[in-house]
């Protein structure tokens, strides 16, 4: 995928949310105007790769404790150069949960999410913001989640628990996103 093609998506992506709105309008904008927004070494944004992972019934979403942040978070992180954003949030969450690539399935490959958020100074790194771009992913909730040395923990958490891990505005876009899918999901199967 090239810039272009991420371009490409953010114009096509459609959401309810007026924040979630302003970020993509914002992330068009800083796409447009820097050619090297896959690397990290880009200040003061560059573009990040996650996924909200679902179970197939869309009933639990797999979060990770963080580290380095101490905080729960869905799996994503750097582009490190790479232009597919999508193969990025794969490889992410395929590293992050200990799940191998076969067992990720890319639900669409349309943007689900689209956050920018400020990133604390951290080392050399100063202060600055990622604009984070998420696809939805689905797991098989019976698998074991290994997880790896990134995370303390990472857990499949019912839709109704996820408040009580993360708090977060986008967080909760995300979820209410599920929600939906899951209550459309129902009705289908009801009039089935």
């Amino acid at each position: 995928m090239h810039r272009q093609q991420l371009l490409s998506l953010l114009v096509n992506y459609q959401t309810r949310f007026m924040d979630e709105s302003g970020f993509v309008q914002r992330a068009i904008g800083y796409v447009e105007g820097h050619e090297n927004v896959f690397f990290r070494e880009l200040w003061p944004a560059h573009v990040t790769g996650s996924a909200w992972v679902v179970n197939p019934d869309r009933s639990k979403v797999l979060m990770m404790h963080h580290k380095k942040l101490n905080q729960w978070f869905q799996p994503g992180g750097h582009a490190d150069g790479d232009a597919d954003i999508v193969r990025v949030a794969l490889k992410e969450t395929e590293e992050e949960t200990g799940i191998s690539a076969e067992q990720i399935k890319l639900v669409d490959g349309g943007i689900f999410d689209v956050d920018i958020h400020s990133i604390a100074p951290y080392g050399n790194d100063p202060e600055h913001q990622h604009i984070d771009i998420r696809f939805l992913l689905e797991i098989d909730d019976r698998l074991p989640v290994p997880g790896n040395d990134e995370s303390h923990e990472v857990l499949w958490i019912d839709l109704l628990a996820v408040s009580h891990y993360n708090r977060n505005r986008s967080t909760y876009r995300m979820l209410e996103k599920t929600r939906e899918m899951r209550n459309t999901m129902q009705q289908r199967h009801w009039r089935a």
